[in-house]
């Protein structure tokens, strides 16, 4: 199975918000940790989720950089790139459905990037 190879491009409008957005990417590799519940049980009416977690130990995100993009009109708006890549299309999947450290950099850029952002990926 060949690496996941994902590009994002966002419109931020205000120079200024691109450096919070930039250092979530910075820590993404390491903040991104595939994490499982043990369990869960019923009790009453409400559902418990225990809180003990574990990782599945294997590199989760493979490679991750992301930087101010070259002002050209070509960019056609497009300020900021993201490159990462991850081992599978499971992982990628994982990422984008059910991350924390994702989660936490999109709360950083919402109201800053102009939606949605342009996503495409291969495997190569």
């Amino acid at each position: 199975m060949a690496p996941i190879h994902r590009m994002t491009l966002f419109k931020v409008p205000n120079e200024a918000d691109i450096e919070p957005i930039l250092e979530k990417y910075r820590t993404l590799k390491q903040d991104a940790v595939k994490v499982y519940a043990l369990g869960s049980r019923q009790c009453a009416s409400y559902l418990l989720v225990l809180t003990a977690r574990t990782q599945d130990g294997k590199p989760y995100i493979l490679r991750c950089e992301a930087a101010k993009t070259v002002d050209d009109p070509r960019n056609q708006g497009y300020s900021l790139c993201a490159q990462t890549t991850f081992a599978n299309i499971e992982d990628m999947r994982y990422y984008d459905e059910k991350d924390e450290a994702h989660a936490a950099l999109k709360a950083a850029g919402k109201g800053k990037v102009v939606p949605p952002p342009l996503v495409f990926y291969m495997d190569a």
